[in-house]
């Protein structure tokens, strides 16, 4: 299947209309049932309190010829979500705050994603930010527009930092067909991590591609199966359409996950010529406080698999600082994970991992193309990566939630993680330690 931009543009407007069509239809049938909640009735607050220390210590020089980077800051992200208005069409309003402190992180080693970084190369003292989406439903049809999170597999805003990633656009949900998730998005703007503002641009995993924006259709089928799978398409635009398929089974004690997709560029192709397909293939066996892991995850094509959004990459072997998605490159993971509830320590959960990739070749990548720029100053194309890339990343994590009493719901983080590459793979070789404690405060219904 291949979908034109004009395609897409086309069959968003069509399908809001069936989907509202069919759902007006059912909530005329019994109105009484819809929203029951009322706008205030139904509305919720939430404030999370997030303390995050960072520490990257670069083996070799960064990028930025520092030695280490590291910062701490305190954030606090509030929400707010509104209940819907009785009626057949019901109305709501949800909404974000954010405010982030800095509590250390000198100009010598700032830039870990934490904190804005000032024209002088100071993290800022504080940031903050804010936004909010309307919200429509009808029956079990839900349309949001506005500044929101998103989690699908071709544009997923990632929360890996202090602050959350946000998307600006429209996002629709459909649940009218028992068992299947039906979506719609279009998204122009993007707020980052260490942003106070969303921008036009979506900066695609290895190139800065300004673009109009990424939409997509998408299905989440059998839901209440446990066979279960999902199909989506997406298009950034004058980059590429990016196509994406899942077939996952669910049994007791086992889980199996199959992950695909083919990218292929379009337009003005402003990352340059690109024809990718990246698969990934999981199984997970539990067994009591026991959990094992093997997967394996390749890359066909002569780019990286290329994605926009920090978490839009569903592939297994995508993990904490690295996502094995060379050009070419073949990779295998070894997870264990421990539930120490069972060991009179509930709450306590540990988790280490190994993945270590291979056959990387980024040297018959497109000339003139995003991963093959020509270097005016060597006169020559300059490949990003060589050929005979190979790495490796090993994570050890231990997180702990309190379970009752006044404390309940905090939770401490403890982080490591380890990357070693060559140079044709041209990542960094870091150590890197991350401690997160967060704390949230729910107000429950207003």
């Amino acid at each position: 299947m291949k979908l034109s931009s004009q395609d897409l543009k086309l069959a968003l407007p069509f399908w809001l209309s069936v989907l509202f069509a069919d759902s007006a239809g059912a909530a005329l049938a019994d109105e009484s049932t819809q929203n029951p909640e009322g706008f205030l009735d139904g509305a919720s607050l939430s404030v999370l309190s997030r303390n995050f220390y960072l520490n990257s210590d670069y083996r070799s020089p960064s990028p930025a010829g520092k030695n280490y980077k590291q910062e701490w800051a305190q954030g606090f992200i509030g929400a707010f979500e509104s209940g819907l208005t009785p009626g057949t069409f019901g109305f709501g309003l949800d909404a974000h705050g954010f405010l982030g402190l800095k509590l250390d992180g000198g100009k010598g080693h700032s830039g870990t994603g934490l904190l804005p970084v000032d024209a002088d190369g100071r993290s800022e003292d504080n940031y903050s930010s804010g936004g909010a989406a309307l919200k429509i439903r009808a029956s079990r049809t839900t349309v949001a527009f506005g500044e929101m999170m998103v989690e699908t597999p071709v544009f997923d805003t990632a929360d890996k930092r202090l602050q959350p990633e946000y998307a600006t656009g429209f996002l629709l949900n459909s649940r009218e067909i028992d068992g299947m998730n039906l979506v719609a998005g279009h998204f122009t703007a993007f707020k980052n991590q260490d942003s106070s503002s969303s921008k036009d641009d979506f900066y695609g995993y290895g190139v800065n591609t300004e673009a109009g924006g990424i939409s997509f259709l998408g299905a989440d089928l059998f839901t209440q199966s446990p066979v279960g799978g999902a199909l989506y398409a997406s298009e950034l635009t004058d980059t590429w359409h990016q196509y994406y398929g899942n077939l996952h089974l669910k049994q007791s004690g086992m889980f199996l996950d199959a992950n695909v997709y083919h990218t292929q560029d379009t337009g003005q192709a402003l990352a340059g010529a690109i024809d990718n397909t990246a698969f990934s293939l999981s199984g997970k066996y539990t067994h009591d406080a026991h959990a094992f892991t093997l997967a394996y995850q390749k890359i066909n094509g002569d780019t990286p698999f290329d994605f926009v959004g920090g978490d839009s990459i569903y592939l297994a072997n995508s993990i904490k600082y690295a996502d094995f998605n060379g050009a070419r490159e073949r990779s295998w993971q070894a997870r264990y994970d421990l539930d120490l509830g069972p060991y009179g320590i509930p709450g306590l959960n540990f988790m280490t991992r190994y993945v270590k990739g291979n056959q990387i070749d980024g040297t018959h990548a497109p000339k003139g193309g995003a991963y093959n720029p020509f270097d005016e100053t060597l006169g020559e194309y300059v490949p990003q990566q060589g050929d005979g890339g190979r790495h490796w990343e090993r994570d050890i994590d231990l997180r702990y939630i309190v379970q009752s009493g006044s404390a309940k719901g905090l939770s401490l983080q403890l982080s490591h993680v380890s990357h070693r590459a060559n140079s044709a793979q041209a990542g960094d070789d870091i150590d890197r330690i991350y401690v997160v404690i967060q704390y949230p405060l729910t107000f429950g219904h207003l």
